[in-house]
């Protein structure tokens, strides 16, 4: 009944103006994440609308399953009283870039056991958000190529310090005008002192002159590839690491309920 419909769109309009009293909102929040290399500098990536008052903006990290607090700043300064042990030392956050939303976390010395489901909060004087991100850790570097010659031929031997978990390894072998070459590849893995990441020896036998050769590293989140042209005269090497799978993730902004809450009266007025 009408009576119904106006006693409905009272209550949405009291929703409103104490939304609006409150001064509160939730603020987009953005986690931003890619793989970390273990024993290396990792980061966890979150932005969220700037406020140009420091003192109000407070930044909390935490880790599922962990009972204490990955990491804690507000009011312009670093508040680890309740953090955890496993992560002591180990993090910080970017404290000259917070004003401009940037709540991310620099991790140090990246642990396998850091991998993970994380939660970056923020609280500014406009409002809230978080947003979750995966972490997840391995290891992974740029392969070397080189020439081996000897009597028996030349080789091409592609070496990558450390990787997990263990990777796959394949070559790629093309002559001036495209035309795939037959090849033959030995591959090992030598596990390093840690007990965790493998040495990757790649050797490709019967190499000629004049067509390039490709050593492709990959596991689940990187891929590494070491290119080498090999000509009577030269030999050119070019080497790059991709890191796969990124991922964003983003919070809901309060603006999509405000503006359930304003489209609401029209609908309950159009049945």
């Amino acid at each position: 009944s009408l009576t119904t419909v106006i006693i409905i769109l009272a209550a949405v309009i009291a929703l409103i103006i104490g939304f609006g009293v409150s001064g509160k909102r939730s603020i987009s929040v953005t986690a931003l994440t890619s793989p970390g290399n273990i024993g290396q500098r990792g980061i966890l990536g979150c932005t969220f609308e700037p406020d140009i008052r420091m003192d109000s903006i407070a930044i909390q990290w935490a880790k599922e399953g962990v009972a204490g607090l990955v990491h804690e700043f507000k009011g312009g300064k670093d508040h680890l009283q309740e953090q955890d042990p496993s992560f002591q030392g180990r993090t910080a956050v970017f404290a000259d870039q917070v004003i401009g939303g940037n709540a991310s976390l620099e991790l140090r010395d990246v642990q396998l056991s850091d991998a993970g489901t994380y939660q970056c909060s923020v609280t500014t004087a406009r409002g809230s958000g978080a947003a979750v991100l995966r972490y997840r850790t391995g290891a992974f570097s740029i392969p070397v190529v080189q020439v081996e010659s000897s009597s028996r031929g030349d080789t091409l031997q592609c070496t990558a310090p450390r990787w997990f978990p263990r990777p796959a390894v394949r070559w790629m072998a093309y002559g001036d005008t495209g035309e795939h070459l037959p090849h033959t590849a030995n591959t090992s893995y030598e596990l390093n002192p840690e007990n965790i990441t493998v040495r990757v020896v790649s050797l490709l036998h019967n190499i000629t002159a004049n067509a390039t050769y490709t050593c492709v590293i990959e596991n689940s989140i990187a891929k590494a590839m070491g290119n080498i042209r090999v000509t009577d005269f030269s030999i050119t090497k070019v080497t790059n690491l991709q890191l796969v799978n990124l991922h964003t993730e983003s919070a809901s902004s309060s603006f999509l309920a405000c503006h359930w809450m304003l489209l609401l009266p029209l609908y309950l007025l159009s049945i």
